[in-house]
């Protein structure tokens, strides 16, 4: 299977700038998007209809805000929009799809920039969303977590650690949740097969950030150690430009 991940920072605007064309000079089975920014009914999915995808959407209530999206070629045999926490489920953050065994849980983890409330939110969703996999988990033992994580895990992974340290999306405690996420029995996938490469996954617009790939790798595919050795490939595509993202991908046998 084929997979990727990819936070679009709105769908509309991506497909201007390509993003079907893109997917038509590839050959994925499943793609997950993040901070779609839209409801179904407003994308003209025809050009992503047309290379045989079908998709399944959870918006949020807010209007141009947040919400996941995911496409595949194959249907599902499962869809559960949320997890069933109303704090995380408004902004449609967590979108289920099942494939025979294989559960994908497709994640836009909250951001901590706009100020300490939104901090707190982004960390009670840490503790929430692992608490939520770790049932989950018990029925479905299968499973890949991907999405953007809003969070560097260690020095590798962002361009200037020491100058973020006190910096959200690098704060010792998000990156202790994200050790403490690994250690619970998840393999970061790209980290599994590229432990020593340097590859980021978002650039900030300001300042020519991603000519000089100053960036962060904020996006992540977790996969569940049961299902961790069937990891083929995994990389960022970062010739991709839709958004201050770039897609995240992987390649399991599952």
């Amino acid at each position: 299977m084929k997979i990727v991940s990819y936070n679009l920072n709105g769908i509309r605007a991506a497909l201007k700038k390509g993003f079907a064309e893109w997917l038509s000079e590839n050959d994925f089975d499943v793609v997950c998007v993040q901070e779609t920014k839209a409801m179904r009914e407003q994308v003209d999915l025809s050009e992503i209809e047309a290379l045989g995808y079908d998709s399944v959407w959870f918006s949020a209530e807010k209007k141009g805000y947040s919400g996941t999206a995911t496409f595949f070629k194959k249907q599902p045999d499962f869809v559960q929009n949320g997890c069933e926490m109303p704090l995380y489920d408004c902004e449609g953050r967590v979108l289920r799809t099942d494939f025979g065994d294989l559960t994908i849980l497709n994640c836009y983890f909250p951001s901590g920039t706009s100020g300490d409330a939104r901090q707190d939110i982004k960390m009670s969703f840490l503790t929430d969303i692992h608490n939520f996999v770790k049932e989950l988990k018990k029925t479905r033992p299968n499973i890949i977590l991907l999405g953007d994580y809003n969070i560097a895990h260690n020095e590798i992974d962002l361009h200037n650690p020491k100058a973020n340290k006190k910096t959200t999306g690098f704060l010792p405690e998000e990156r202790a949740w994200m050790t403490q996420w690994f250690d619970s029995g998840f393999t970061d996938a790209f980290r599994a097969k590229n432990p020593d490469t340097v590859e980021y996954s978002w650039w900030s617009y300001r300042a020519g950030s991603r000519g000089k790939n100053k960036g962060w790798r904020l996006d992540y595919m977790s996969v569940s150690d049961e299902i961790a050795g069937g990891i083929k490939e995994a990389r960022q595509l970062t010739d991709a430009v839709h958004s201050d993202h770039c897609p995240v991908y992987m390649e399991i046998e599952v």
